[in-house]
């Protein structure tokens, strides 16, 4: 089955009168996979269309400049995420400046009413839309009757009594508590991205790196990591340090991976960089001898 995608609101007929699960859905974490699931219970039960809305980019970056180190997942990870669900289709609402000025009700009317038409609309108990974020659930259930549509509040999900949330993983990511991220994504954490040139240190010291940079990821906290890298026609384990490189002192942050087990160029190839477990902090080393040393303790850790 093919995912239908609109960048837009205007659902083809056959898509409206559905189920349609609405949020930012960074990360798409298990309390995101919890709504997802209950909406496709709900579209299978009356066998009914059933797709997700999402924004781009995520409201939060749009209007702060300062949080352009925010995503957990890029678009292009969050489109093959949610293909997974198996939904009829995905609509990508445009976050700009004509879109962010519409009241709560006028989001209601002009969008779920009059383009989509859904019977059903599934959001976690903490959503906010609408003009300076008015809108909330209990907008949403006060137009029911009027705007023809049954809003269904899914309970938060909960591990160890924290309600499990975007905010709360990009927390766990800058802190580098990975394993923890993973479990609560229910998959590994991945960044990907195409490699580019760097100044070949790496090559020169026996371990070459494939370089990428983290664009607009949150970054996690700087060291070396525990990786599998995916590319066209290869999944290895590797290595990889994200850091300012302080031995060289370095400038610009970067995500260096060495990968076990292959050699060729993979230069404006795309890969995607998967964490499995944190090692150790970057630091600066005295000199290049003493960087390789602990370079090859550090693969050793990672191999095992």
């Amino acid at each position: 089955m093919v995912m239908k995608i609109y960048n837009n609101a205007n659902l083809n007929q056959k898509h409206q009168n559905g189920v349609i699960a609405i949020g930012n859905f960074d990360g798409l974490h298990l309390g995101h996979q919890k709504v997802i699931n209950q909406a496709k219970l709900k579209a299978n039960k009356y066998n009914i269309p059933f797709g997700v809305m999402t924004f781009e980019p995520v409201p939060v970056m749009f209007f702060s400049k300062k949080n352009k180190d925010h995503r957990i997942n890029s678009l292009r990870q969050k489109k093959i995420q949610l293909k997974n669900y198996k939904l009829d289709f995905l609509i990508i609402i445009k976050f700009n400046k004509k879109f962010s000025s519409l009241t709560a009700q006028e989001f209601i009317e002009k969008i779920i009413y009059k383009k989509t038409k859904c019977n059903y609309l599934y959001v976690s108990k903490n959503f906010k839309f609408g003009f300076q974020r008015q809108g909330n659930i209990k907008t949403l259930k006060k137009f029911e009757k009027k705007f023809n549509y049954k809003n269904i509040v899914t309970s938060p999900y909960k591990k160890n009594d924290k309600i499990i949330s975007s905010s709360f993983i990009r927390k766990k990511i800058r802190m580098g508590s990975i394993k923890i991220v993973n479990k609560l994504l229910n998959r590994l954490w991945c960044v990907e991205g195409k490699v580019i040139r760097g100044k070949k240190r790496g090559r020169k010291i026996g371990f070459p790196t494939c370089n990428i940079s983290l664009n607009s990821y949150v970054v996690p906290k700087l060291g070396v990591y525990a990786v599998k890298v995916n590319g066209k026609g290869f999944s290895k384990n590797g290595i990889a340090n994200i850091g300012y490189r302080p031995t060289f002192n370095g400038k610009n942050l970067l995500l260096e991976t060495n990968i076990f087990g292959i050699n060729k160029n993979l230069y404006n190839k795309e890969i995607n960089v998967n964490f499995k477990k944190f090692i150790r902090s970057e630091k600066k080393f005295k000199n290049l001898e003493h960087l390789k040393k602990q370079i090859k303790l550090d693969i050793k850790q990672a191999k095992k």
